[in-house]
């Protein structure tokens, strides 16, 4: 019998700015201490492989922060030291989050040398008054450049936009989906423009700094985007995330549907299965204080949590419903102890279903377009 599959997150926490629309753990720092930071997070991993142990690694994904800002070096001892403490898939997908930059790109080589087999650029905007709106360092053309470095360097490589900015409107959107789609590959990563408390421009926005396309605009744009990406052979799979058949990100699928994961790293956290629980981990979100405990305890962990029953069955729900392939119910029923439509009640989902937002047949349970639209929405009335 194989051993069971698990997931790797390795969490960066550093950047050279912070954007004003993000709401991630991430910071800005004069230096950072490579070489301490490389033994801290190899000492967490190691934790972490005693908190799963006897799995199979299927993916490995370098997050942040801006993970492309770590020496390759720490890069290949993580990805080394992972093989060893781990049984590892033939086929193992390892991901890294980078910024288009000119000096970002220049590793790209090197990261490729260390292991990283797949990479994902943090374009967002294929316009220079877009890109500073929105903080970015890089300007187009730099981006433009990053993605035939990575095309050199990387079989598999994926970008992020981000549209219904303002004073953007769908004619302004569909031309720019066209310059993305002529540059893509496998996979692309299109996120409508929210504003997340904590930001800059929650505040800006609060003060009448700036304002979004209006409802209708941005839904037409969310419409257009699933359309024109079908039509492209690169349907959605996930919300916000289209992909060549076979192409989707193995790791991002492994949280969708809620399978086994562990994180390291500032504010990393980590689900993996104990009997007919799950584990849930958090690391400690502070880059300082994670470095400081992990030195003095082998490990950074903040909070240690078992999810189970409702818990259990309100997380799958919540994760699975975000893919358009849905929710297989023989698999959530391995995973929760409970088929979802009888933990919902069958009578209650009928006027969901009836409203063209769910889809129920004998093996899935599953958002329509139209829900997954909607779906925080949608999950207040699921999990009322």
């Amino acid at each position: 019998m194989s051993a069971a599959p698990l997931g790797v997150y390795v969490h960066w926490p550093f950047c050279k700015s912070k954007c004003p629309y993000c709401d991630f753990n991430s910071h800005v720092r004069e230096g950072v201490e490579q070489a301490r930071w490389r033994a801290a997070l190899l000492r967490e991993l190691e934790h972490a492989a005693r908190e799963a142990p006897g799995r199979r690694i299927e993916t490995m994904f370098f997050g942040g922060g801006t993970p492309s800002l770590m020496e390759p070096a720490t890069v290949a001892a993580l990805i080394a030291r992972a093989r060893q403490l781990w049984d590892t898939a033939p086929e193992i997908e390892i991901t890294l989050e980078a910024n288009p930059t000119s000096v970002e790109a220049g590793r790209f080589a090197a990261l490729a040398e260390a292991g990283v087999n797949r990479v994902s650029l943090g374009v967002q905007a294929l316009e220079t008054a877009s890109l500073k709106f929105l903080g970015r360092e890089h300007s187009a053309d730099e981006a433009l450049e990053a993605l035939a470095t990575a095309r050199r360097h990387f079989a598999r490589h994926s970008f992020d936009l981000i549209y219904a900015r303002p004073g953007q409107t769908p004619e302004a959107w569909a031309a720019e989906l066209e310059r993305a789609l002529a540059l893509a590959g496998e996979h692309l990563s299109l996120y409508q423009l929210t504003i997340e408390r904590g930001t800059r421009f929650f505040t800006d926005h609060a003060r009448g700094g700036f304002a979004l396309p209006d409802e209708e605009a941005s839904a037409a744009m969310f419409e257009q985007t699933q359309a024109r990406l079908e039509r492209a052979g690169m349907p959605a799979y996930e919300i916000s995330n289209h992909a060549r058949p076979g192409a989707a990100c193995r790791h991002n699928l492994i949280y969708w549907r809620y399978q086994d994961y562990v994180g390291i790293g500032p504010g990393a956290h980590g689900r993996f299965a104990v009997g007919n629980a799950k584990q849930a981990t958090r690391r400690a979100s502070g880059p300082e204080a994670w470095l400081e405990a992990v030195e003095r305890d082998g490990h950074g962990t903040a909070e240690t949590s078992t999810v189970e029953g409702q818990d259990l069955v309100e997380e799958a729900l919540m994760m699975g419903l975000r893919l358009a392939d849905g929710i297989d119910r023989a698999t959530f029923a391995s995973v929760a102890g409970t088929d979802p439509v009888e933990a919902l009640d069958a009578a209650r989902l009928e006027p969901l279903v009836r409203a063209g937002f769910l889809e129920i047949d004998a093996t899935h349970l599953r958002a329509t377009s139209a829900g997954r639209q909607r779906l925080n929405a949608l999950l207040e009335r699921l999990i009322a």
